[in-house]
């Protein structure tokens, strides 16, 4: 058991880790952190509750409908929610990549607590794989949803209803897609490969405008 919680735990912090680090200028409250990954955790349960009763009751059966609804729709949603309501307005959210911190945190929080129970179910011989595929797509949902989160945040323009909109839309997009490679496409692997491909690609792309806005950021406070 010890050995699957490790293999459970250690794809979310490495990654977490990865993307703390990158932090250029003020790096987060570790205990800041620490609480947007145990809310993230903390979700898993009424999430997964939610989607049983949708599976039971056979409330959701076409492919479409669960892969974009009862999983990404739900969860991003809920991810979108802690981060806006716990996160958005905290006083260390002081930077645009800020957002992505806390995105990935609570993603990531969400992303373990599934992978340990996975691999409680199905076995330690399925670590590695999921440590490439849902573990890491969820960081990058989340870097996806910070990102968006933090240029709604420091935006100069009154648009930021759009940056907050879209901070869950893409992320939740990206989801269903995954989701929809996962359920319906005969041998997955050939379009998942590519998919995870972009999704990196774009994801740390998302990292390197965050970096732009917070050095601009920086800047303007310097010229004061």
């Amino acid at each position: 058991m010890l050995v699957i919680i490790s293999a459970g735990i250690a794809p979310g912090l490495a990654l977490l880790s990865y993307f703390y680090l990158k932090d250029q200028y003020e790096q987060e409250p570790i205990l800041l952190v620490f609480k947007s990954f145990m809310y993230g955790a903390i979700l898993t349960f009424p999430i997964m509750f939610i989607q049983h009763v949708l599976i039971t009751e056979h409330i959701m059966q076409g492919k479409i409908e669960n892969a974009f609804i009862s999983t990404a729709l739900l969860e991003e949603f809920f991810k979108w929610f802690i981060l806006f309501f716990a996160v958005y307005t905290h006083g260390d959210f002081n930077e645009p990549y800020d957002g992505i911190v806390y995105g990935v945190s609570v993603s990531l929080g969400f992303a373990t607590v599934e992978n340990i129970l996975s691999l409680i179910s199905s076995g330690i011989e399925v670590a590695i794989g999921r440590a490439l595929l849902p573990v890491s797509s969820h960081a990058l949902f989340g870097v996806v949803m910070g990102y968006y989160l933090g240029k709604g945040k420091f935006s100069s323009d009154k648009n930021y209803i759009k940056w907050l909109f879209l901070s869950f839309f893409i992320s939740f997009l990206l989801h269903g897609i995954y989701d929809y490679i996962l359920i319906s496409v005969k041998n997955w692997i050939y379009c998942m490969i590519p998919f995870m491909l972009f999704l990196w690609w774009y994801g740390l792309r998302k990292v390197k405008h965050a970096h732009i806005l917070t050095e601009k950021l920086h800047q303007k406070a310097i010229e004061k």
